[in-house]
């Protein structure tokens, strides 16, 4: 029973799903799996067991920020032997080229947060990079269910709100899709303990255009990603 999660062994798939939101884990687990169990409401941070096509899934919230998404990755994969793990959370756009709910897989995430740098005595840029296998299985899934999906780098940001909001310009002008806060810190742990992650996102807002969704829509309405997301974590 690990200190965040506090499941008891055997509860948790070595399969799961990682939204930030705990409402989306609920209402991800209530919409689509079958015979959903909660196995944790320790902090609010909720999870659930079920089963997709058959095959067991978990769903955990994950919390905002690389601190808190870097916790319940490391008790996942180190207390409960999960093997695979991918994150369906929401994004900014950094480019025109994106829409509001179009969908994007993070081929690698850029990130302005330190906890690398510390790891490696500040000497080397780590580039936290997503599983080979989930992400091609990912498009392979998006493909067959006729959705469009945007594969490309995006930034994992320590701060929510920016007073540097040029430098989003500048990531964009490398190529850079969107911006969110969690998905470095996963590929990192994911990579340190042998464990395989991906981080699928919907755009939530526009940094460029300023257009938004509203929060339900960003708890109940990203269904692509998910069914993405679901179809890729038991292939």
């Amino acid at each position: 029973m690990s200190t965040h999660i506090g499941a008891e062994p055997g509860e948790i798939a070595e399969r799961v799903l990682m939204p930030g939101d705990p409402l989306r884990a609920k209402w991800i687990a209530e919409t689509y799996l079958e015979g959903a169990r909660c196995y944790t409401t320790v902090r609010g941070m909720l999870g659930f067991t079920g089963r997709w096509n058959g095959v067991d899934v978990s769903v955990q919230g994950s919390g905002m920020g690389m601190p808190s998404a870097s916790i319940y990755a490391h008790e996942l994969v180190n207390e409960y032997g999960v093997k695979s793990l991918i994150r369906v959370g929401s994004c900014g756009a950094l480019t025109e080229d994106l829409q509001l709910r179009d969908v994007v897989a993070a081929i690698g995430s850029s990130t302005d947060s330190n906890m690398n740098r510390m790891r490696f005595d500040g000497l080397i840029d780590y580039a936290p990079v997503a599983d080979f296998g989930l992400l091609r299985t990912s498009v392979e899934v998006a493909e067959r269910r006729g959705i469009s999906m945007r594969v490309g780098p995006i930034l994992a940001a320590d701060a929510f709100y920016t007073d540097r909001p040029d430098l989003y310009d500048r990531l964009a002008d490398y190529g850079v899709l969107a911006v969110e806060m969690e998905s470095a810190a996963l590929y990192t742990i994911a990579a340190r303990f042998k464990a395989r992650a991906l981080t699928i996102l919907t755009v939530s807002d526009h940094i460029k255009t300023g257009e938004k969704t509203t929060s339900q829509e960003r708890e109940q309405t990203f269904g692509q990603m998910v069914e993405i997301a679901l179809d890729t974590i038991i292939a």
